[in-house]
């Protein structure tokens, strides 16, 4: 949960600034600051270690603390974040804070704190400063009326989740925000984002991580979904390549101001047999949470992107069988350190 910043004045240096909320312990998602840590980490190794800020409420990971400049800063803390801004000269804004889905319900009104007032902070200062802002959004903006294969970019939205409203919220505010005040505000709908770095945090698609922590450990694994549950999905890598490729389009190429992106689609079953062809021993069994399922059940199953394709060139890497292999060649290393060890 954070968010990241640049300047673009062309006689300054690239600065991206990770800013993670305010959450109580117990709700935190530690894997969700995994991820944007090992987001900023891959812009570290584009711009430079010391041109990338990272800042968190926590102590950070000495490989974090040492990787580059740390600062500490709350997303719920206008002020704060105006000097931030200010104080390093700062121009493009990646926005990241949010509880997610199954964690969201279990705790709306942190989610509510997090998702919607932080978002308005981000708002007016990016509004104030003239930034250029990324805000992400989700599968989880829609809802059981939306159409679900494929879902375009523009359709009945209606999410049944706080995290799905919250987004839907973010996407319609920030494109009054461009339109009532000039504000460079660009979205992505991300699907599924799989990372091999990371461990699972309260996500409906987390199931399609935690099996190939599993898989590797124990040669098992117990899905939380129905085997035919298909979702949209993506490798952190593309996700990471989208979002520095819409940022970096030119505006005039942008045709609206929120985008679905995607990669591929799956349910469980497939992802089960792609792995069966790697680990013939694996098996898996499914003991479904109503909650999680019902959270599915009214996203969509496939992504349609064909107009950030059309606009800004958008097109994906990983497929099932490379998402597949890429994952058991980390978490499989890992191991075998770990049995040597």
């Amino acid at each position: 949960m954070g968010f990241w910043i640049i300047p673009l004045e062309a006689d300054l240096k690239p600065l991206y600034l990770n800013v993670l909320a305010p959450v109580a312990h117990k709700h935190q998602s530690p894997s969700n600051n995994e991820r944007q840590f090992l987001a900023q980490g891959a812009r570290r190794k584009r711009f430079g270690k010391d041109n990338v800020i990272l800042s968190d409420i926590r102590k950070p990971p000495d490989h974090i603390f040492h990787g580059g400049p740390f600062i500490y800063s709350d997303i719920l803390d206008y002020k704060n974040l105006r000097e931030i801004v200010v104080n390093n000269r700062i121009t493009w804004l990646f926005h990241y804070s949010a509880l997610l889905s199954a964690i969201g319900e279990a705790n709306v009104s942190l989610a509510r704190a997090v998702n919607i007032t932080g978002l308005h902070n981000v708002l007016d200062v990016a509004a104030e400063h003239n930034l250029r802002l990324f805000v992400p959004s989700t599968i989880g903006a829609f809802g059981p009326t939306s159409p679900r294969n494929p879902t375009p970019d523009i359709c009945i939205q209606r999410p049944r989740t706080i995290y799905g409203v919250s987004k839907v919220h973010a996407e319609l505010m920030g494109e009054y925000y461009h339109y009532r005040y000039g504000l460079d505000f660009r979205c992505l709908r991300y699907p599924g984002i799989i990372s091999a770095d990371s461990q699972p945090g309260g996500g409906t698609t987390d199931y399609a991580v935690q099996i190939f922590h599993d898989a590797v450990k124990n040669g098992k694994f117990e899905c939380n979904l129905k085997s035919s549950t298909r979702l949209p999905m993506m490798y952190i890598d593309d996700c990471l390549r989208a979002t520095l490729e819409v940022m970096e389009a030119p505006a005039e190429s942008l045709s609206m101001r929120t985008y679905n992106v995607n990669a591929m689609s799956f349910t469980p079953e497939d992802l089960a047999q792609e792995l069966l062809k790697h680990i013939p021993e694996f098996q898996i069994t499914y003991n479904v949470d109503s909650v999680r399922q019902a959270i599915a059940d009214s996203w969509p199953m496939n992504f349609d992107d064909s107009n950030a394709r059309k606009d800004w060139g958008w097109k994906h890497d990983f497929d099932l069988p490379e998402l597949v292999t890429t994952m058991l060649n980390f978490h499989g290393s890992d191991t075998r350190v770990a049995q040597a060890n």
